[in-house]
C-alpha cells in the first residue's frame, strides 16, 4: 500500500469523510465534494470545478487518477470532463474535481457527495527519441475503427 499524504485546505469542512475504498477489491477511493458554502448546482451542457477541500503529496513514482463513479454517469449523464484526470507527484495545489453534467436535467452536487474516485497507479516515464524508422506489425498505420467490429 503507499501512503497518500493529505492536508485539509483553509475553510474546508474537515469534517467530510477522507477518500476511501467502498469495497475490499475497490481499485478507487471515492473522494468527496468538500462544499461547505452550499451545493453547486450544474445545468446540462456545463461544468463545474468541484472543492474536495484537500490537497495531498503523492510519492515520487506515483501518481492519482482522477475517474468518474459510474452510477453517477448512468443515472445522472455526469461526467469528468478530462477522465481520467492525472493529480502529479510534485503537485502541491487544491484537488479539485472537474464535472461535466451530459444529462437532460440540473444535477445538484451536495456537501459531502462521493463525487469522483481516485485511483493511485505507479508511472514511468518515458524516453522520447526520434529514429529513422519504426518497427513493423500487422496492424500497421490502422487506426480508429481499422480492426473491424465484433
Amino acid at each position: 500500500m503507499v501512503q497518500i499524504k493529505l492536508t485539509w485546505l483553509k475553510g474546508a469542512d474537515q469534517s467530510v469523510s477522507l477518500p476511501g475504498y467502498q469495497t475490499a477489491g475497490a481499485a478507487g477511493a471515492d473522494v468527496r465534494a468538500n462544499l461547505p458554502d452550499g451545493d453547486a448546482q450544474i445545468a446540462p451542457g456545463d461544468r463545474a470545478l468541484i472543492p474536495t477541500g484537500l490537497q495531498m503529496e503523492i510519492p515520487e513514482g506515483y501518481e492519482v487518477q482522477v475517474r468518474p463513479r459510474s452510477g453517477l454517469a448512468l443515472k445522472h449523464g455526469i461526467m469528468l470532463v478530462n477522465s481520467p484526470g492525472t493529480i502529479d507527484s510534485d503537485y502541491r495545489g487544491p484537488v479539485g474535481i472537474i464535472v461535466m453534467n451530459a444529462g437532460q436535467d440540473p444535477f445538484v452536487v451536495t456537501h459531502g457527495m462521493r463525487i469522483a474516485q481516485l485511483v493511485v497507479a505507479p508511472v514511468v516515464q518515458g524516453d522520447f527519441a526520434i529514429v529513422g524508422s519504426l518497427s513493423e506489425t500487422d496492424r500497421g498505420a490502422g487506426g480508429f475503427g481499422s480492426t473491424g467490429r465484433g
